[in-house]
């Protein structure tokens, strides 16, 4: 057995590559996430497109590669949802039978009054309600009264906003913990998120404190398996908080892409052996759910240009897995929500031979398959396809 195998773990937070077939469920007839960026005049993703990207079923819309250098391939989602939690529980093993709660109409009163009450402040808003909007109808009125502004949105979120001269950090995160403690059962909303914010009436801008409280995944993941064997699970941005920090042997926060990317940089210069899981979520938060086609564009082709540097780091055992966890399609001007696309797998690693995957049933198949490079036996959903991949 091999101890010094390493498996990078990199999701592109909302990068679809075109509508599922179920997609007419959730609203999204149309949406690709994809299509819609590589109209933009900043794209540019050579580097992808080199790895297989645009050789991926359903990807007929760019020019393909004669000849990729990795295992590429699509993923559908088994799991009933298309937000952050869900994907990556399910690329990790977990499918989710049914979808988290969502209050398209606020959340109820009991809820609230309990909050209120435990919190002892008042509540703005309670209704979904873009993130900057909500600073700009309700951020004064907070600014005067202390109440915290709660709102939601098509996800299944419970955020609170507050400025934070008003509300200390520390103490919005508390306010936050009171939350989860009460959203549970079949309030169990995904996660409960801190929105602190600055700036005065007018400039209100969000800062980089945000902190999200995810529920725990019902069932173990693919990080405790890999850790109760003793090998590494690095998490890098928002990944500790999505497993509510279950199954991490270590992890990192980021501030931005350029971050997280640089975070991956450090670690690939690591010797450690296990999964490196990466979340960049500058392509969801800041341009997805803002509709922003050009500033998604220049993100994807920012990761583009350091793919190469990425890759000149990977060992002789490394493998590099280029994934999503949903779609957030800019292009999509229905809506500023998720979009329930295919996810894209670009895998490689001077172990995995050039092959097309075409299109895989389940997120968790990818999880499965890292467990078995790991030589690490689990009982997560998902079939492995490793034996696809792996070079004689």
């Amino acid at each position: 057995m091999n101890m010094s195998k390493r498996v990078f773990l990199i999701v592109l937070d909302s990068f679809g590559i075109g509508e599922m077939q179920d997609a007419y469920k959730f609203g999204d007839v149309g949406a690709n996430t994809l299509r819609s960026v590589s109209k933009s005049p900043y794209f540019n993703l050579k580097n992808l497109k080199k790895l297989g990207l645009f050789n991926i079923d359903g990807v007929e819309f760019l020019e393909s590669e004669d000849s990729p250098l990795g295992a590429f391939g699509r993923f559908s989602e088994k799991s009933m949802g298309k937000d952050t939690t869900v994907g990556h529980w399910e690329i990790s093993g977990v499918v989710s039978d049914s979808s988290l709660p969502t209050y398209p109409n606020g959340f109820p009163e009991e809820v609230m009054d309990e909050f209120s009450k435990k919190c002892g402040r008042g509540v703005l808003c309670n209704k979904p309600y873009s993130g900057t909007d909500v600073l700009r109808d309700y951020g004064e009125e907070h600014i005067k009264s202390g109440d915290l502004i709660v709102y939601t949105s098509a996800d299944s979120v419970f955020q609170i906003a507050a400025h934070e001269d008003v509300v200390p950090i520390e103490k919005l995160y508390e306010y936050c913990i009171i939350a989860r403690g009460i959203l549970k059962d079949e309030h169990g909303v995904g996660r409960v998120i801190a929105r602190p914010f600055k700036g005065e009436n007018g400039s209100f801008t969000r800062t980089s404190n945000r902190h999200d409280y995810s529920l725990e995944p019902p069932k173990k993941t693919m990080l405790d398996f890999i850790k109760a064997v003793g090998k590494s699970t690095i998490g890098v941005g928002k990944i500790n908080d999505i497993f509510a920090g279950r199954g991490l042997s270590e992890y990192v926060y980021t501030s931005s892409n350029a971050d997280g990317i640089s975070r991956t940089l450090q670690y690939l210069d690591r010797d450690f052996t296990g999964l490196c899981f990466v979340n960049l979520v500058d392509f969801d938060m800041v341009y997805g759910h803002r509709n922003d086609v050009d500033g998604y564009a220049k993100a994807l082709s920012e990761f583009d240009k350091a793919l190469p540097e990425i890759i000149s780091k990977l060992k002789d055992d490394d493998v590099l897995i280029i994934t999503a966890d949903h779609g957030c399609d800019p292009g999509f001007l229905k809506s500023t929500d998720h979009t329930r696309e295919y996810i894209p797998a670009l895998i490689f690693g001077r172990r995995i031979k050039n092959i097309d995957l075409g299109t895989t049933e389940g997120f968790c198949s990818i999880g499965k398959t890292i467990c078995d490079y790991l030589d690490v036996e689990s009982d997560i959903d998902g079939e492995s396809f490793l034996s696809e991949i792996l070079k004689e």
